[in-house]
Formats: C-alpha cells, sequence, structure tokens
C-alpha cells in the first residue's frame, strides 16, 4: 500500500490558479457590501454543514433547498462583481490594438506626441486646480471604453489646455461628467461613470472622487480629479485614490500611463 501522496507539476499549477482567482476576487469584492453578502452566505453554509452532521432533517430540507439554488443566488447577488471581473479580464488582454485594422492596413499611423499630451493635461489641471474649478478625466490604459463614451458627448479633438478648462467651466453645458481622453483625443466629455460602493471612504469625498475610483475599479483605466472645493488634484488607479498630487507626480503618473499604453 502506497502512503505517500504524488503531487504533480500540473497539481501545483492548479492551486496556485485557484489562489490566484480568489484572491482577484477577494480584491473586487474587498470593502464593499458584496464583502459582507459574502460572509453572510458563507456563514449560512457553515450552519447548513452543522444541521446535516446534527442530521436535523426538517431545518436541514429547507436549507438544502436554498443551497441547492446557491450558484445560480450568486451570480444574481455577485452580479455587479462578476461583471467587473470579466471586464479585467477583457481590458487586459484585448487584442484589438495589437491585431486591429488599423495595424494591419495602417503602418504609417500617425504617434501620439506623448510628452505634449501629458504637458496639455498636466497644464489644464494646474489652471483649473487655481481658480477651483471641478474636473473629472479619465485616461485609460489599453482598454478604449466604448461603452462609457457612448453615454456622453463624443468630440473626437485633439487635447489642449485651453479646452479642457473650456469643457469644465461650470457655465459650459458640458463641465458636468468626466472627459475620457484616448491618446491624444478628448474621445468625448460629459460622460457617465460608475460610482464605487465602498463604505470606507471619508464623507467629504464627492462624487467626482468616487466616480473617479469607480471608473478605476472596473477598468484599466486611470481618472484624474480636481476638487472645485479645495482645488486639490487626486488621481485614482486600481480602486485606491492617491490625493493632494503636485504637477510633478501628476505628471510622472501620466508618463507610465502612456509608457504602458505604447
Amino acid at each position: 500500500m502506497n502512503l505517500f501522496i504524488t503531487i504533480r507539476f500540473l497539481d501545483i499549477l492548479d492551486i496556485l490558479l485557484v489562489a490566484f482567482i480568489l484572491y482577484q476576487l477577494f480584491m473586487l469584492i474587498k470593502r464593499t457590501v458584496a464583502f459582507n453578502i459574502f460572509l453572510g452566505l458563507f456563514f449560512i453554509y457553515l450552519f447548513w454543514l452543522l444541521v446535516k452532521a446534527l442530521n436535523m432533517e426538517l431545518m436541514g430540507s429547507i436549507m438544502g433547498q436554498f443551497i441547492g439554488v446557491g450558484v445560480l443566488a450568486l451570480i444574481i447577488v455577485f452580479q455587479q462583481e462578476i461583471r467587473r471581473f470579466l471586464l479585467m479580464i477583457g481590458t487586459n488582454y484585448r487584442l484589438s490594438r495589437t491585431f486591429g485594422l488599423e495595424k494591419i492596413f495602417s503602418s504609417d499611423r500617425e504617434k501620439v506626441d506623448t510628452p505634449k499630451v501629458i504637458k496639455e493635461i498636466v497644464r489644464a489641471c494646474e489652471n483649473m486646480a487655481k481658480t477651483k474649478t471641478g474636473a473629472l478625466i479619465v485616461i485609460p490604459h489599453k482598454s478604449e471604453l466604448p461603452d462609457l463614451i457612448r453615454t456622453g458627448e463624443k468630440l473626437n479633438a485633439r487635447v489642449s489646455d485651453a479646452l479642457l478648462e473650456t469643457i469644465f467651466f461650470k457655465n459650459t453645458p458640458l463641465h458636468d461628467g468626466a472627459v475620457i481622453i484616448i491618446d491624444d483625443k478628448i474621445a468625448a466629455a460629459r460622460c457617465i461613470l460608475p460610482v464605487t460602493d465602498r463604505r470606507d471612504l471619508p464623507g467629504s469625498m464627492g462624487l467626482r472622487h468616487r466616480a473617479a475610483i469607480g471608473v478605476s475599479e472596473s477598468t484599466d483605466a486611470v481618472a484624474i480629479v480636481v476638487s472645485e472645493e479645495n482645488g486639490k488634484i487626486s488621481l485614482a488607479k486600481g480602486g485606491q485614490l492617491e490625493t493632494n498630487l503636485n504637477v510633478i507626480a501628476l505628471a510622472k503618473e501620466l508618463e507610465a500611463v502612456y509608457t504602458f499604453s505604447e
């Protein structure tokens, strides 16, 4: 009789993949209402195991009916988190920029003047911070956010500090909402962004900051926020918010975004 357990390389790989998926799911639901719901379902499952162990037939039958539709219930309860997980996979492994038609049929595609774009965005944010003009600017890494662009007014205009400041001037019809920048173009303005459901954020954070965190949670984009209350510049990426940035730190963050996108 063989008393030793044979562990193959595929078994180790299987464990690592499951651990990675569980970690990603945890990162998606932590500090959200979904995490509390998950804990509630977990305790219900433990209670069901206890009922089965004690042979409580009536309660076990009732709980069994509930557990029997567990997968369907999980899909319904966590539909937003599942959508975010699939979006994360899709945006990280999107192939359209690598194998898109413009790559195949256009060998002399116009290159983005990255330093100039960053300079225009930073200058606009600096000016709006001085005048306490509220702003929300979204810059994706590889995804182009077509669903979010459709919620706003399409512009397809070259990025300039003057245009960004004009858009977010409080008396203009496009100031309410987000601007989405793709490469060196302002793709759309007045876009509606998903708002984070995190409960650990301070009450002083307004809708712009929560929308910035929300879009960085569900996509690969970073979002710049200029507060109209205190003029401070913040940047959201990966669901985290860096506050009170100066123009030098903002420029470095944007350099990382554009370097990653190339």
